[in-house]
């Protein structure tokens, strides 16, 4: 089921303390700099960004003509200017997400992160696994109705396809920018999917939204536990002693997921489904070196 209306996402006092932020990279962005770290245009630059539909007005030397002849459409292409910061937001919409409230908070978290973006003017773009493509842009405060509208449609449902998204994500033209993937990292492909990730360049981001009740089982005894994303099912008797032992394999597999980011130089922010936005986002995200 959908998250819900768009118009409600965040709360406007939230929104209004997220108006004095702005996204951060570790990287010096090339360009000239000015009040905000980017230029608030499609640029001159060499890097292709995307494509869209011809509007009167525009100029007529950016028609792609090889796409008019292929699909009888007038599409302009579009570049990024070089001190453009280009968010790309990869949004985790498997079933597994579906459990818990832990799509609810991934889109929030994304709603934040892009706001924060096209208040600045920083290009943004939302990605989802299984990977779509083409993948919705924005670009301007005006964008922010239809970000929160789109983000508050997405769905939960299939497997946690990450390594493919990973890959449809790195096959994608444009500026490396700052990634950011908000995902449960319920696939046994976790590992090989963020060591991917760094291959395009820029910054990245893992916020690995978590439920309580997957750390920690709230029950004992004869239980039928399903597979959200497959349907499976497997019977278990959880005693005392089973349940301590998963505690001890998710604690160790969460350290694991923190230090391969480590390893291979991204940001990682831990969240649980239930975890108040404001603190959250004002506190760990600027330690992360996500926002400042």
């Amino acid at each position: 089921m959908p998250v819900g209306g768009g118009a409600g996402l965040l709360d406007p006092r939230l929104l209004a303390r997220l108006e004095t932020l702005q996204l951060s990279t570790r990287r010096r962005l090339a360009g000239s700099l000015t009040s905000e770290h980017r230029s608030p245009r499609y640029g001159s630059s060499i890097d292709f960004a995307d494509y869209r539909d011809y509007h009167p007005g525009d100029d007529f030397r950016r028609i792609d003509y090889h796409a008019l002849a292929r699909l009888d459409s007038l599409l302009i292409r579009l570049y990024e200017a070089e001190d453009d910061l280009v968010l790309r937001l990869l949004v985790d919409t498997s079933g597994s997400m579906a459990m818990h409230g832990k799509l609810e908070q991934a889109v929030r978290l994304a709603a934040a992160l892009g706001f924060v973006g096209l208040v600045r003017r920083d290009p943004v773009s939302v990605h989802t696994f299984p990977f779509d493509h083409p993948a919705p842009r924005y670009l301007g405060r005006g964008a922010t109705s239809h970000l929160f509208d789109h983000l508050a449609s997405l769905s939960a449902g299939g497997t946690t396809a990450l390594a493919a998204a990973v890959s449809g994500l790195l096959s994608r033209p444009g500026p490396a920018g700052l990634t950011v993937v908000i995902s449960d990292l319920l696939t046994a492909e976790w590992d090989r999917a963020i060591t991917k990730l760094p291959s395009r360049g820029g910054d990245l981001v893992i916020v690995h939204v978590l439920a309580r009740e997957e750390m920690s089982p709230p029950q004992e005894g004869d239980v039928e536990l399903v597979d959200r994303e497959t349907g499976e099912r497997v019977g278990v008797s959880l005693s005392t002693e089973t349940v301590a032992q998963y505690q001890a394999s998710a604690r160790q597999w969460l350290d694991d997921v923190a230090a391969r980011c480590l390893g291979v130089g991204a940001g990682y922010v831990r969240v649980m489904a239930d975890d108040e936005l404001e603190p959250l986002l004002l506190g760990a995200w600027r330690q992360a070196g996500v926002l400042r």
